[in-house]
């Protein structure tokens, strides 16, 4: 029985895991941490993953960016694998996750479904096969309250094409401001937000006179906390390290 704890309890991402959790038998919620302490009669709720008393072997994170410092710590002094799911993170956040990663084993990718991350090794196998005759861009779609953009996934898609691609790529993210035609070496990132989409995601191929596409819609938040529960039940005992979701998928 893997034991977890959840950051961002009593968030929406928070309460869709405690419906997955409840439906399995290989893993439990031992503790909640959340700025609202209210309880849910399940499991102690703290304000700060410093209270928690209950030891766990994986914490899942579906909280904040400015969180991070206290959960890469409380990773490092417990010894306790960390599943990385919030969005968001500076570079140099993403800076801490790496260097932390040598001494915590920690789990951290931009999208936790299982479908985003085969799409980010179908459009690298696609790169291969294309080569540098093809323009990409990529579009991505998401709800009305999401924040950033654009959305880390859109940017884990191109960095997974850029490995395939020998010539530096830059990504274009605001090509309206320029009037002049489009390089070979960039890649163009286009950000939609509107009512309650949860995330689409589109690669877009153009070559001469064909046009490939490879897309991925995800119609629920589930999928991510499917995936999220997942990567905390492969994280238990692991050594220090980073990981992805290549080791659930390979």
């Amino acid at each position: 029985m893997t034991k977890l704890i959840i950051t961002g309890a009593n968030g929406k991402m928070g309460r869709v895991i405690q419906d997955i959790v409840a439906k399995r038998d290989d893993c439990e919620i031992v503790a909640g941490v959340d700025l609202n302490t209210e309880s849910n009669g399940n499991f102690p709720i703290y304000s700060s993953i410093n209270d928690v008393a209950e030891e766990a072997d994986a914490v899942i994170d579906f909280s904040n960016p400015v969180l991070l410092d206290d959960l890469l710590a409380y990773s490092k002094k417990t010894d306790t694998p960390i599943v990385i799911a919030t969005t968001g993170y500076s570079g140099e956040q993403k800076k801490k996750i790496q260097d932390a990663s040598k001494e915590s084993p920690i789990f951290f990718t931009y999208n936790m479904s299982m479908g985003i991350n085969l799409l980010a090794n179908l459009a690298k196998k696609a790169v291969q096969v294309l080569g540098d005759d093809f323009d990409i861009e990529i579009v991505e779609k998401h709800h009305n309250q999401k924040i950033d953009a654009p959305s880390g996934t859109a940017l884990m898609l191109a960095d997974a094409m850029c490995e395939e691609i020998p010539n530096p790529m830059k990504y274009e993210y605001d090509r309206h401001s320029k009037r002049e035609k489009r390089t070979k070496n960039e890649i163009g990132m286009h950000a939609v937000r509107g009512g309650t989409i949860v995330g689409e995601h589109e690669i877009i191929f153009a070559g001469r006179d064909e046009i490939i596409t490879l897309s991925h819609s995800a119609r629920s938040k589930e999928v991510f906390a499917v995936g999220a529960v997942n990567a905390a039940c492969y994280m238990k005992g692991k050594p220090a390290g980073l990981y992805d979701m290549k080791e659930l998928i390979d």
